[in-house]
């Protein structure tokens, strides 16, 4: 399987992996800045990076989901947040919206 991830959360997908790898599972980490940069790339690039034989996939970002369906595919998931309006201290929020190690490994194994 493979985890997508931008900016800060890619600390969350390297700390997933490792608890997924305790259970036996083959996940890797693709850190994703940039759609476009990824996009401008050759196909053997793109497909070495996300391999379409690879289907479990989750994507990972503190922010909305658009985009993010062409690179999880129909059969993975995205952790994002796509509404506006809560209020608390940073990490209070994010574990709020599921952007902890559990909850990472959790959707990975519905897959």
């Amino acid at each position: 399987g493979i985890l997508i991830a931008t900016g800060s959360e890619v600390d969350l997908a390297v700390k997933a992996q490792k608890v997924l790898a305790e259970q036996g599972k083959d996940v890797s980490v693709v850190s994703m800045p940039s759609f476009d940069l990824f996009e401008q790339q050759s196909a053997e690039y793109q497909e070495s990076v996300l391999p379409k034989a690879v289907t479990k996939r989750v994507a990972i970002e503190a922010a909305a989901s658009f985009g993010w369906e062409r690179y999880v595919g129909i059969e993975g998931q995205t952790i994002t947040i796509d509404h506006f309006g809560a209020s608390a201290p940073g990490n209070k929020i994010l574990e709020e919206f599921g952007f902890t190690v559990d909850n990472v490994v959790n959707v990975f194994n519905q897959l």
